[in-house]
């Protein structure tokens, strides 16, 4: 059975995260989503809330799990028994960024984590979970960015009624 793990923060998840899942849970037999709760980040969903969030956002695709971790990645695969991580670009910037991680990862696993790279559809390309943090706290309009129910639940986090 073909395998990976989709690791992030899901701050919340954005249409941009779940195109690079649809995307993903069609290449493998089984995707899962895994929420990492980095202690030096301050989330403004908790992990067990964004945990139901991406169960709901995902609730159609069948071979896709959700589940949350702590720690390195190379830990948590190998927990699993994964040898592939994915992860999505959208930018040159994140590139650079994520193929560091990407041979750390490797080289700290012995070789036994590989990560594959999904280049998110263009029409997300602009999207961020911190962009739209940031549109939500001053009322913006995040419907182009997230599904309506977590558009509802991120303007409630803001104390704001749905502004769609």
């Amino acid at each position: 059975m073909k395998v990976a793990i989709y690791p992030g923060s899901f701050d919340p998840v954005t249409f941009g995260h779940l195109d690079v899942i649809r995307r993903a849970a069609s290449m493998f037999d089984e995707l899962t989503v895994s929420v990492l709760n980095n202690t030096q980040k301050t989330p403004l969903f908790s992990v067990e809330e964004r945990v139901k969030i991406l169960e709901e956002a995902t609730k159609e695709l069948p071979n896709v799990k959700v589940d949350s971790f702590s720690g390195l990645l190379i830990n948590y695969a190998r927990e699993k028994d994964v040898h592939i991580a994915i992860r999505g670009l959208r930018a040159i910037t994140d590139f650079e960024y994520e193929l560091q991680i990407a041979q750390t990862n490797r080289k700290l696993s012995n070789g036994e984590l590989d990560t594959i790279f999904l280049t998110t559809s263009l029409e997300y390309a602009y999207l961020s979970s911190s962009s739209v943090k940031e549109i939500a706290e001053f009322h913006g309009d995040i419907s182009q960015c997230v599904p309506d129910f977590v558009a509802k639940l991120v303007y409630e986090k803001y104390g704001h009624g749905c502004e769609q």
